[in-house]
Parts: C-alpha cells; structure tokens; sequence
C-alpha cells in the first residue's frame, strides 16, 4: 500500500515516473512544411492541408504554387481572368486556371490540368472558317450537352468540306499536339438513352480527310486519314509542334482539315471543336 502510494505521488509531482509529451505535426514549422510541400503535387498538397492548422498555413505560401504554376500564367492571369497578377494569391490563381476559363467572346476555353499545371486550349467550331456554315442546306447549329462550349455543328451534305482555323497563344516550354474532335452521326436522346443516328454518314470512306498544321516559327505537319468514328466522338490527329523555352512570344497557329474531292459528297458527321494540349495527354483523350 505504501509503495503504491508513493508511486502516485512521483507521478502527480511530475517525478520520475512520468512520461514527456512526444512531439506532434503541430510541431513541425510552417516554413519546413512549405519547403517539402515544393516537391509534391497539387493534388498531395490539398490533401496534406487539411490534416493542421500548420499544414494549412503552409499551403497557402505563394513559392509553393508559384512552383506549379505554368510560365505564362501572368499572361493567362491578364488576358484569360482579365486581372492583375498581383492582385491574386498564386493558390488562388491555380485554383481559377483549373477551371475552363473562356475567352473571345467565349468561343475558346483554356485551363490547367490539375496534377501537372500544364496548359489545355479548346477551340469551338464558331472560331472558324467552315465552307458553308451559315447555309442551312449543309450544316446545323445543334445544342449539345457533350461540348465544352454546348453547340456543335452537324453536316448533312456538301460537296466541298474544308474548315480552317488559327490561334495565337503563348504557350509554356513543351511539347504539344493538336486535335480535331469529330463524330460520325448526330446524337440524341430517348428515354434518358444517347442514341446515334448515323443513317446520313456518307463519303467518308471514299478518300481520306487531310489535316494540316503551321507555326509561326516554321513548324509544318500534315496527315490523312478516313473517318471512321461512328457514334462516338474522335479526336483526328493534325500534327505536333514545339515551344522553345526560348522563344516567350504568343505563338500563331494555323490548322486546316478538308476533303475537297468534288466526285462525291460527304455528309452526317459533327464538328465540335479543335483540342491543343501537351503530346504526353495523347492517352487520355476522352476526357476532353
């Protein structure tokens, strides 16, 4: 009994038989936190700052995401957000760039792929020159859940198909392809079902569509190929190009396809827009 009595009494004057308080994450300083969160994704990083007030703090530090932001992104800030810089945090200006942001007159969208930061550009098909787009006899303008911009133009018939395009954009340091997304048929729905009706698709397998590609810095690339995605969308391959880590100017792009083979007429496939993103995303295209 005595013994047992002592025991607490070292205890409760904090004698010898207590134990010291071990260390926590609470302990760890924000600034070292911030410094490892520099070498981890996006992604990671939101993950980590929800586990401590000092976690949080230290990913809200602007040397963190100035670190996954792209190069150009003041740029973007400017000309995409239509702000200043300086007047967001750099998380914030990750967060709003991983949005789709459009831009002129909302027939482009931009955004960042949110566990690499590197640059995605979308073009609708009202951006660019299409042989005869506002006759009602070849082409229709046609609500569509399954565009990013919610229109697509649906061809019914034409003898002349060409459509043409360009961008000028400053792009990171990287390498990039760019894509024409298409389909075979026109898509509805019945009874909440997508259903596709390909009864129109004609002449697509009677000479190949060609796709082009040039840069302002002299890159050139074409290819051929038939259309043969029926009933889902595609994306046709028009070309690679390159940006120099040197070159900080906004690049143009000039990008064509056509089948301008007047023995037959072509008709029943959609056009929705025109894809640009990093030639490392090439699988894992049918999330655009």
């Amino acid at each position: 009994m005595g013994a047992g009595s002592s025991s607490l009494a070292l205890e409760s004057e904090g004698g010898s038989g207590s134990s010291p308080s071990r260390p926590s994450l609470d302990d760890v300083p924000e600034s070292c936190v911030s410094s490892i969160f520099m070498y981890m994704d996006p992604p990671e990083i939101c993950k980590l700052a929800r586990l401590n007030k000092s976690f949080h703090g230290a990913s809200l530090a602007d040397f963190v995401w100035e670190t996954k932001l792209p190069s150009n992104y003041k740029f973007l800030v400017e000309i995409v957000l239509g702000q200043s810089p300086e007047s967001l945090s750099k998380k914030e200006i990750y967060a709003r760039l991983c949005r789709p942001n459009c831009f002129d007159n909302g027939t482009k969208q931009v955004w960042l792929d949110k566990s690499s930061g590197k640059i995605c550009v979308a073009v609708s098909y009202k951006a660019l020159r299409i042989t005869g787009i506002d006759d009602r006899r070849y082409w229709n303008h046609v609500s569509s859940e399954e565009s990013r911009f919610n229109t697509i133009a649906y061809l019914q018939q034409i003898w002349w198909f060409e459509v043409g395009g360009e961008l000028e954009f400053e792009f990171p340091a990287g390498s990039y392809s760019l894509f024409f997304k298409l389909q075979l048929g026109k898509t509805s729905k019945k009874l909440g079902r997508r259903t596709c009706n390909v009864d129109r698709v004609h002449g697509w397998d009677i000479k190949p569509v060609r796709f082009q590609l040039s840069t302002s810095t002299g890159q050139q690339a074409s290819s051929e190929c038939y259309l043969h995605q029926q009933g889902n969308w595609g994306h046709y391959h028009a070309g690679d190009f390159v940006v120099d880590s040197t070159n900080t100017a906004p690049l143009k792009l000039r990008f064509s396809m056509m089948q301008i083979d007047c023995t037959h007429t072509k008709g029943g496939v959609c056009l929705d827009s025109v894809l640009i993103c990093p030639s490392e995303f090439r699988e894992k295209l049918k999330q655009f």
